[in-house]
């Protein structure tokens, strides 16, 4: 039987010792399973980067920033599989995946026992990879706000609910005015910039947040850039990120299925990626990692 390491968050939101003995019960049917729990923040990169190989897979059952952590460790090397175990769970969401853990963990499952992969593409910044978005302005500011909240009782992180707000109270301390302060070379000047590698770019709970219509996780990169924002501007601009056409609309600098792209701040900006703040930058280099990560779904 193939050998497989389950890594888990314990302190994800979705992460309950009953769902996380579905999981593994679905995993044994055809697997030997390890289980190891992450302790602290980038130790799911040091548990990933040990695995490979040693163990046939890797399974991540927590959140996006484990699952972001976790390939960052050992990506293009074993394949891994995703289960949702965070109040986002962005990216097997994406893959299709069922959001219910044990649902998941059977279609992770029959793939591992059928030899069946699906081969995406990584993105990565400043040579740190991610799975699914990163952005730099409004997006990485509420990152850093709900960070800069901790974490409750139970050590989990605050939901969606709160992420939202944090959204909102950004865009309302920028009062929904930000004006051209980054270059995206070869496109030109833009308040803020949001990377996608596949779609839906995030969730707003069960509302898939769209963004790049025409995004996929095997091709390059998209990125969409509103050259400034305005008030007015703004409910038609999300509004057509819900429908995925933002970088069709007017004032919107876009590009598809990239390569590489480099972003150049005027002054120190936020950083995110798969929701993880990356601090301060001046200079980001964005690059497409084709076929990097083999997964189980």
């Amino acid at each position: 039987m193939p050998r497989v390491l389950l890594i888990v968050n314990p302190f994800s939101s979705g992460v309950t010792p009953a769902r996380l003995e579905r999981v593994e019960w679905a995993l044994r049917s055809v697997a030997e399973v390890e289980r190891r729990e992450t302790e602290a923040r980038g130790h799911a990169t040091e548990l990933a980067s040990a695995a490979a190989g040693v163990f046939d897979a890797i399974v991540v059952y927590s959140g996006d920033g484990t699952y972001n952590e976790a390939v960052n460790g050992a990506s293009g090397g074993v394949p891994f599989g995703f289960v949702p175990g965070g109040g986002a769970s962005v990216f097997p969401r994406a893959l299709g995946l069922p959001r219910d853990a044990a649902g998941a963990a059977r279609g992770i499952a029959g793939a591992l026992a059928a030899g069946r992969t699906r081969t995406v593409t990584l993105g990565v910044v400043n040579g740190r990879r991610f799975l699914f978005a990163a952005g730099i302005g409004p997006d990485a500011e509420a990152v850093r706000r709900i960070d800069a909240r901790g974490r409750r009782a139970d050590g989990r992180r605050p939901g969606n609910l709160a992420f939202g707000l944090a959204v909102a109270g950004v865009l309302l301390a920028h009062r929904l005015r930000i004006e051209p302060r980054l270059e995206v070379a070869g496109h030109g000047r833009a308040a803020f910039v949001l990377v996608a590698n596949g779609r839906p770019y995030t969730y707003a709970g069960p509302v898939p947040l769209t963004l790049a219509r025409d995004a996929t996780f095997e091709d390059g990169l998209d990125f969409v850039a509103p050259r400034e924002l305005r008030p007015l501007a703004t409910p038609g601009l999300l509004a057509r990120a819900l429908r995925g056409t933002a970088a069709a609309a007017p004032g919107v600098l876009a590009g598809h299925d990239l390569d590489a792209f480099a972003v150049r701040c005027d002054r120190p900006l936020p950083l995110q990626a798969d929701g993880e703040d990356l601090g301060d930058v001046v200079e980001a280099s964005f690059v497409a990692e084709r076929g990097a990560l083999r997964v189980l779904a």
